[in-house]
């Protein structure tokens, strides 16, 4: 804690401070002032949590600095100290509900026990003040969450909780909603999130706002802010920087601001906009804001769209066509950017479809890759895609690899492009054996091994290992996936042994390789 002598006599104050051990009394920063205005300038600028100050003093005595100080820092405690029984300064500190009045000359004991006393004091205050927050935080959550559902007239916790709201919500309170979308989880960052709705709160005080906010569905932040009156464009767009500025720390995102009301019946039409316009983030580029003025400022332009991509595409692939099919990208590309016309969902599907038959593309010209992806690994990364911008890149750096591993490919043996396609298809199951292997091609298991040994240098079990160390290296990049998970994904049912063959594999074990890899 830190206390703050005021006393206008130079020698009280440094024989006050030489007398006593601070340390034994919780208190580790001592401040002085020279009278009433250099102690309040201290007071605001240190916020010191005991103040033992003298009554009479120069230019400000005490009571008055004590009156001004409890307007900034109401859980201060005050000791006064004086060397006049004056029963009307005796009244004021009773007042200003000081902890205790010491007579002059001082005794240092009688100091020790009265900061003791404050310091206990003083613990019971933040003790209090902390769960009246937390309690007040709870029911603000409590009626932002209320607010995001359509508005009931018979709703009785919306009642409630509207009352207890300071200042109180009448019916000619203006909400604005904003919604803060993330790409990962938010469980982690909860002291952040709550550590950045006080901050807001901080922001729009001097702007006579308010603000309120609740999680939904694990990535998504809701903001009410409200007021007497509506926000401007202007400053709508300094809160949407405030919030862009502070959860950027949390990783990628977007933020829709909803249309502005009047009313707490109203409220639920502002969260409605603010979710119709994230509908649409997908198409813009991440931290973007979303308004209804952005919309009305972009046009879709028309493009020269292909019926069926997938089958232009399959065209391209099957007659090598590397122009036609970074041509089609571009068409693709120049369509849906800034789109608000589909859903995110339908494009995905689009481009579910295009990597499916960049695959099939790859086994017909029997290009195998230990990164390459089935339906489950094509799926992973797409969910990974947190703008149209990153889905789209990942299609055209799979579209250009095609076309190099199939200008550099030698010819593979078909069996062994059978066998590793397999091991591709089926590297998840635990099970997985030689025999199955074998049966897959219809060869015998050890004409299967020495056959495989001969032609790539690998035994199969090492083939099989490698693949599935790569898998899980890569699935480490994810921090959405914990190691338990990713072990059973590459088909280790023993997180142990996966753990061990890992480290035999990359020299790290799989936290320290994750722990490499996002650094």
């Amino acid at each position: 804690m830190k206390l703050l002598i005021v006393d206008d006599e130079e020698l009280t104050r440094t024989g006050v401070i030489s007398s006593i051990n601070w340390e034994d009394l919780g208190i580790n920063e001592v401040l002085q002032a020279d009278d009433g205005i250099h102690g309040l300038e201290t007071a605001r600028l240190f916020h010191p949590e005991i103040i033992l100050c003298d009554v009479r003093m120069p230019r400000m005595d005490g009571i008055t600095m004590l009156e001004q100080i409890e307007q900034i820092l109401p859980d201060t405690v005050f000791i006064f100290m004086s060397g006049y029984s004056d029963k009307e300064y005796l009244k004021a500190a009773i007042k200003l509900k000081a902890v205790n009045y010491i007579e002059k000359p001082l005794d240092p004991q009688e100091i020790r026990d009265a900061v003791a006393e404050a310091r206990t004091l003083c613990l019971q205050k933040a003790h209090s003040r902390r769960a009246e927050t937390l309690h007040s935080m709870e029911n603000a959550s409590r009626l932002a969450l209320q607010l995001t559902i359509p508005y009931d007239a018979d709703n009785t916790l919306l009642r409630e909780f509207s009352r207890e709201m300071s200042p109180p919500i009448t019916s000619g309170t203006c909400f604005t909603a904003f919604i803060v979308k993330h790409d990962v989880s938010l469980e982690p960052a909860q002291n952040s999130v709550s550590g950045i709705c006080q901050e807001l709160n901080h922001f729009l005080k001097p702007h006579h706002m308010n603000c309120i906010c609740v999680e939904k569905r694990v990535q998504y932040l809701v903001y009410f802010i409200y007021g007497t009156s509506a926000p401007s464009p202007s400053f709508i767009q300094k809160i949407g920087n405030f919030l862009s500025q502070h959860h950027s720390i949390l990783g990628k995102h977007f933020i829709a601001a909803g249309d502005t009301v009047t009313g707490i019946s109203k409220a639920y039409h502002s969260y409605e906009s603010a979710v119709i316009l994230l509908q649409s983030s997908f198409f813009f580029p991440e931290n973007t804001m979303l308004t209804s003025a952005i919309f009305e400022e972009t046009t879709q332009q028309e493009t020269s769209y292909p019926q069926a991509p997938d089958a232009a595409l399959t065209e391209a692939l099957s007659s090598m066509d590397q122009a036609a099919a970074d041509n089609l990208l571009k068409v693709i590309e120049k369509h849906f950017t800034r789109n608000h016309a589909l859903l995110p969902n339908q494009v995905r599907d689009l481009y579910y479809k295009l990597f499916l038959t960049l695959e099939d593309a790859r086994r017909q010209r029997k290009l195998t890759d230990s990164a390459s992806s089935m339906q489950e690994n094509i799926s992973d990364t797409m969910e990974q895609c947190f703008t149209f911008r990153e889905l789209h890149h990942v299609l055209e750096e799979k579209l250009k690899k095609f076309f190099h591993d199939a200008q550099n490919a030698s010819e593979e043996n078909h069996t062994i492009f059978l066998i590793k396609d397999y091991i591709s298809r089926h590297y998840m199951n635990e099970t997985l054996s030689v025999r199955d292997i074998s049966a897959h091609v219809f060869l015998s298991t050890s004409y299967v091994c020495t056959f495989f040994k001969n032609e790539t240098g690998q035994t199969l079990n090492q083939y099989l290992t490698e693949y599935r160390m790569e898998r899980a290296k890569q699935l480490l990049g994810d921090s959405r996936y914990k190691i338990t998970e990713i072990s059973s994904r590459v088909g280790y049912s023993d997180g142990n042994y996966f753990g061990k063959s890992f480290r035999k594999y990359t020299g790290l074990s799989p936290s320290e390789y994750r722990e490499k890899l996002l650094s």
